[in-house]
């Protein structure tokens, strides 16, 4: 029988928010686990999954393993550029999240699917792919690199698409990707994106020349999640 998994839009939402709002359901679901350890198999609560998807204003997250020589403004400098900092639980370095990104956090328990976080990150990047595919975008990995990337081969070309963190525990995870979609990619200059100094950024709608409708890439998505994770999205 296959896993459910709830997709969830938030719309545009404040970091913060959006932050305590995964916590939460995080929390909740690593709680059931540790209950279920004391329960007989036939009295123990199945975990839900999520795939929630959001869009931040102007912000920079710098994960646990990331340098804070990457931000290059100052306080100030935020404010005068509407943007606001945090530093957070998830793996990885700098990154900027605003207006014309879809950003998604699965909350997976990966006991109902495989315990696997390198497994678990390569179906993330496949998803993007996959659906990047559908617009004519041909998009890869980069060796030693988590996310996806475009011409990653040619240290000349290639440039960054979709950003990715993740935090997993009792393998529960949260946090998850950022995909630019119509993304000022303006802000990115004022980080070193993920820590990379030698490689761009890009979004579909440079690579296309066109904006790109957010809602189809999303269901898009969706449907890839779905297929790779074998489950029902609900």
């Amino acid at each position: 029988m296959k896993q459910k998994v709830k997709s969830i839009d938030l719309g545009l939402i404040d970091y913060k928010e959006a932050w305590d709002y995964q916590e939460k359901i995080f929390d909740g679901i690593v709680q059931t686990k540790v209950n279920n350890r004391t329960l007989p198999i036939l009295e123990q609560i199945p975990t839900n999954n999520y795939l929630i998807f959001c869009e931040h204003p102007h912000v920079y997250t710098l994960g646990k393993s990331g340098h804070e020589s990457n931000l290059l403004v100052n306080e100030q400098q935020l404010k005068e550029k509407s943007a606001t900092y945090y530093k957070i639980n998830r793996g990885g370095d700098i990154t900027y999240h605003g207006p014309g990104q879809v950003v998604g956090y699965p909350i997976l328990d990966l006991d109902n699917f495989f315990t696997d976080i390198h497994k678990y990150l390569r179906y993330l990047e496949e998803m993007v792919i996959l659906t990047l595919a559908e617009y004519g975008i041909d998009a890869g990995r980069s060796t030693g690199e988590t996310g996806v990337w475009i011409d990653a081969e040619n240290p000349q070309k290639a440039r960054k698409i979709c950003a990715m963190g993740v935090r997993a525990s009792r393998w529960v995870t949260m946090h998850g990707f950022a995909l630019n979609v119509n993304a000022d990619l303006n802000y990115f200059g004022n980080i070193i994106p993920c820590g990379i100094v030698d490689k761009a950024v890009t979004s579909m709608d440079k690579e296309l020349g066109q904006k790109v409708d957010e809602q189809e890439v999303k269901k898009k998505l969706e449907k890839h999640f779905a297929d790779l994770f074998n489950c029902t999205i609900i």
